[in-house]
């Protein structure tokens, strides 16, 4: 077992007030905010750690948007790194993440921060931007992955036989939608894999939302999701804590966290709770797959009572292929591995509806 910490905040407190221009990369001209920043306190992680990932669950009413910050320490404090400049809409400004913040401590590599020495400590500082914004609670996750190239399959667990009863959304019937958001097919498996997940738990856009999208398309949430997700900077919608904050937006609460296993999946499965993975693999091993990958979102959805994988995966060319079984040893191996995602999820479920023991 690797290293991991989850720690969650609300920054409550007094606030320092003010007002900063911003000009927005993607807009037009800069203006002038009034803002609120609060900073929290030092928390210690526990052990060095290699990588932060920062997510949020906030409401960005119109007239408002947030910046999220980390401040780290190894040897020294670090300056303060964006994690992400956030809305709901494109209206005030475009979200998007900050490239080019590397230095002797550490970058920022879209949704990640990662050290160029262990850190031991952090502080986070959140700064919500004109009137109404809301943030109801920041997560950080910060781990220590190590260098390794396969894993052990882990035993079937407590969710062997269980299924969950998902909608199938294919990423693929969008193919060459909505240019301006990357497109739509090959690159819409966070937005589908979210939507998925939504829609299991009955939250998200009503019809009034989603009635630019159009009649004709096989599925308008997997659009809206695509449209709220989009990182202009990285130019894509696959940005983690973006797809966090785009479901918090309809009443669900979630973070990015890493798991060891599928049996600490299974734990979540079990308790009715989707869990939605990344990983990447060469088409030989993910048998059934039929693709390869340098990176790719999916949702597990339960276990066969062999304990093989049931998953969502919105790489199919249809819906009706979304729902696939994969083998329990490719699927663990591809997403916990380094060069996987070393275990990363997304965590997405109703408030009074808790998580399985321990979390």
């Amino acid at each position: 077992m690797f290293p991991v910490a989850l720690h969650r905040h609300d920054l409550a407190g007094p606030a320092e007030r003010g007002s900063a221009a911003y000009a927005d990369p993607f807009g037009d001209g800069s203006a002038l905010w009034p803002y609120e920043r609060r900073t929290g306190p030092v928390r210690e992680i526990g052990f060095p750690a290699t990588e932060l990932v920062v997510t949020w669950i906030a409401r960005t009413p119109p007239g408002s948007w947030l910046e999220v910050e980390l401040q780290v320490c190894a040897e020294r404090w670090s300056r303060w790194y964006v994690m992400g400049r956030w809305a709901e809409h494109d209206g005030d400004i475009h979200r998007t993440s900050v490239p080019g913040q590397g230095d002797a401590d550490g970058d920022v590599a879209v949704d990640t921060f990662v050290a160029a020495v262990p850190v031991t400590a952090y502080r986070l500082r959140v700064t919500t931007h004109g009137s109404g914004a809301h943030v109801e609670r920041v997560t950080v996750l910060a781990s220590a992955v190590p260098p390794r190239a396969g894993v052990p399959v882990s035993e079937p667990g407590p969710a062997r036989g269980v299924v969950l009863d998902l909608p199938a959304y294919s990423q693929k019937a969008h193919t060459g939608h909505h240019p301006q958001w990357d497109g739509g097919g090959q690159n819409w498996c966070s937005p589908a894999s979210v939507a998925m997940v939504m829609a299991y738990w009955k939250h998200g856009p009503g019809p009034e939302e989603l009635a630019w999208v159009g009649e004709d398309d096989p599925c308008p949430l997997v659009d809206h999701a695509a449209a709220g997700m989009y990182d202009h900077s990285y130019q894509g919608t696959g940005n983690w804590p973006f797809s966090v904050a785009y479901a918090g937006r309809y009443g669900l609460t979630g973070f990015v966290t890493r798991l060891a296993s599928l049996a600490e999946l299974e734990h979540f499965i079990a308790a009715g709770i989707p869990v939605i993975t990344s990983q990447s693999f060469k088409e030989h091993e993910l048998p059934g797959a039929g693709y390869s990958t340098g990176g790719h979102i999916m949702v597990v959805a339960g276990f066969t009572p062999d304990g093989d994988v049931v998953a969502h995966d919105p790489a199919a060319p249809a819906d009706s292929g979304v729902r696939r079984v994969y083998p329990r040893a490719a699927f663990e191996n591809v997403w916990l591995r380094s060069s996987g995602s070393g275990g990363i999820v997304y965590i997405l479920h109703p408030p009074g509806v808790p998580l399985p023991h321990g979390w």
